[in-house]
């Protein structure tokens, strides 16, 4: 018998946003185990199988539930928001599922940052503006120092996961110029998405004010409001096909 969980990437919360893939194994499943609110609940309509909420449970509280339903001959599903390889905690999850013997197969999702561009309706990387995206996170319960003052002097484009709780004090550290665009996304691709744009003087009061405090991506850098690019080399000139 295959000995087998799958973790997938739900997507940054429209459920059509699933991949193909990701939403065959949920119609498969048996069990989904769910990462709690940070999943859109419209995606666990694609499951007929039972689903467990995992926010306040340990990592070896989830381990014996997918393992007995393993056991059990049962098609398991570990279900992340975004793309499970970007804050995901799924490598602890995998060392403890194979003490039980149980492979993994990874399902990859779409990552909030990409739904949070498409919102904006820009580019992440943008000839003459950046080639570089950074992405990174402010320190907290589980990261003891972060390293956004340092990776802020570069001047590319800064994307910030689980930061919105400490957008005024992530302003205050970095080092770019005061007028340097900033765009927050809440929610990007959900019903309720909201787009707020500013700059690192202003954005945190306008956040503020917005009352949002947590679920929101933000995108520090020229690509927030894109001036002054340059045409890509695959259209600027006449070329060889590919």
């Amino acid at each position: 018998m295959e000995r087998k969980v799958y973790f997938v990437g739900a997507g940054p919360g429209n459920p059509k946003l699933i991949t193909v893939l990701g939403r065959e194994m949920l119609e498969k499943a048996d069990l989904v185990m769910y990462a709690g609110s940070l999943v859109n609940p419209e995606v666990l309509n694609y499951t007929q199988g039972e689903t467990i909420d995992s926010y306040g449970l340990t990592l070896e509280e989830t381990t014996k539930i997918i393992a007995d339903a393993v056991d059990a001959g049962k098609f398991v599903v570990r279900l992340h928001s975004g793309d499970p390889s970007l804050y995901g905690s799924v490598i602890e999850q995998m060392e403890e599922l194979r003490k039980h013997n149980i492979e993994v197969e990874r399902v990859a999702g779409v990552s909030s940052i990409f739904a949070s561009a498409a919102a904006l309706g820009t580019q992440l990387t943008l000839n003459g503006v950046s080639d570089t995206l950074i992405i990174t996170r402010p320190a907290g319960k589980t990261l003891e120092k972060d390293l956004i003052p340092e990776l802020s002097a570069y001047n590319t484009t800064m994307a910030i996961f689980l930061g919105t709780q400490k957008i005024r004090e992530i302003m205050e550290k970095v080092r770019c110029p005061k007028d340097t665009p900033v765009a927050v996304v809440f929610h990007a691709s959900w019903e309720d998405e909201e787009i707020i744009t500013g700059t690192v003087e202003d954005i945190a009061d306008k956040v503020k004010d917005a009352g949002i405090t947590r679920s929101a991506m933000i995108i520090i850098g020229g690509v927030v409001d894109p001036k002054n690019y340059r045409r890509s080399y695959l259209y600027g000139v006449a070329q060889e096909p590919l």
